[in-house]
C-alpha cells in the first residue's frame, strides 16, 4: 500500500490525543498508537544503507555523545517520513501552544507545518533534522536535547523500527527532567515497534508553589545489551 498523506492522517487519528496530552503533562513523554506496520518499519530501517538519502552521518563515539551512529535525511524525505511528520504536527500543536501559554512565552507556530518550516528557513535553519538512528550491542546515547537553532518546536517523536526483546534487548528510551528546586527525575520507556513516543524537546511546564515553571528535560538511550535497535526521529523544526 502506498503511504499517502491521507493514510498518515488516518493512522494519527488512531491515538487518543487528549489522553496523550495528559500523559505528557504527567511524565514528559507519552506513546502514540501504531503508526507503521512491521513491513514498513523494515523498509525504513533498510534505508540506512542508502547513503544518497542522507545529508550527513554522525558517529556518536567520535563526538563523545555515546556509541552508535545516526544519519540525517536530506529534505527529499521518504514518503512515510514526510507524511507522518505532516500528520503529527497539527496533533501536537495544541499541546505546544498550551505549554507556551502556561510559561508566558510566545507561541510562534502557525497552523501549517509548511509555513513553520518556511519561518525556520528564513532565519537560516534550512537543514533537515529528520533522523534515522542505528545502535548495536554496547551502544548508547548520552542525555541531550535536539535544539538546532533559535526556532524550536517543543515536542518531537521517535518511532521504533525493531522489536524490543526479540530484535534487541536494553536500549530503553531515557528521559531525565530537572525539577525546580528538587532532584532530577528519570523515566525509562520501552519502545513498541511501529509506535511513536512523543517527548519534550527542551523543557516543559511543571507546577510549583509560585505557578508554572520550566522544567529542563534531556533524553537519551540506555546501553543496548544485544541485537540491533533502529529508530526514526521526527523533529518539527529544521537545523541551522
Amino acid at each position: 500500500m502506498e503511504f499517502t498523506p491521507a493514510e498518515a492522517r488516518r493512522r494519527a487519528a488512531g491515538t487518543d490525543w487528549a489522553a496523550l496530552a495528559a500523559e505528557l503533562d504527567e511524565h514528559g513523554c507519552a506513546p502514540t498508537g501504531p503508526l507503521l506496520t512491521p513491513e514498513e518499519c523494515a523498509g525504513l530501517a533498510a534505508l540506512y544503507d542508502r547513503p544518497e538519502l542522507f545529508r550527513t552521518t554522525v558517529d556518536l563515539a567520535r563526538h563523545r555523545f555515546g556509541s552508535g551512529e545516526y544519519r540525517y535525511f536530506t529534505h527529499d524525505l521518504p514518503a512515510p517520513v514526510a507524511a507522518l511528520r505532516a500528520a503529527l504536527y497539527p496533533r501536537l500543536l495544541p499541546v505546544a501552544r498550551d505549554w507556551a501559554a502556561r510559561l508566558d512565552r510566545p507561541a510562534p507556530w502557525p497552523d501549517s507545518l509548511a509555513e513553520w518550516l518556511e519561518r525556520c528557513r528564513a532565519t537560516g535553519q534550512d537543514r533537515s533534522a529528520q533522523i534515522l538512528l542505528r545502535y548495536g550491542p554496547g551502544d548508547w546515547n548520552a542525555l541531550h536535547r535536539d535544539v538546532f537553532g533559535e526556532l524550536v518546536f517543543p515536542l518531537q517523536v521517535v518511532i521504533a523500527l525493531d522489536r524490543y526483546g526479540t530484535d534487541y534487548t536494553g536500549g530503553e528510551f531515557l528521559l531525565v527532567e530537572q525539577r525546580p528546586r528538587a532532584q532530577s527525575r528519570g523515566t525509562a520507556t520501552v519502545l513498541r515497534q511501529g509506535h511513536g513516543l512523543v517527548f519534550t524537546t527542551r523543557d516543559r511546564p511543571v507546577p510549583t508553589r509560585r505557578g508554572w515553571s520550566a522544567g529542563a528535560v534531556r533524553h537519551g538511550v540506555s546501553t543496548v545489551r544485544s541485537g540491533h535497535r533502529r529508530t526514526l526521529g521526527l523533529v518539527f523544526h529544521d537545523a541551522a
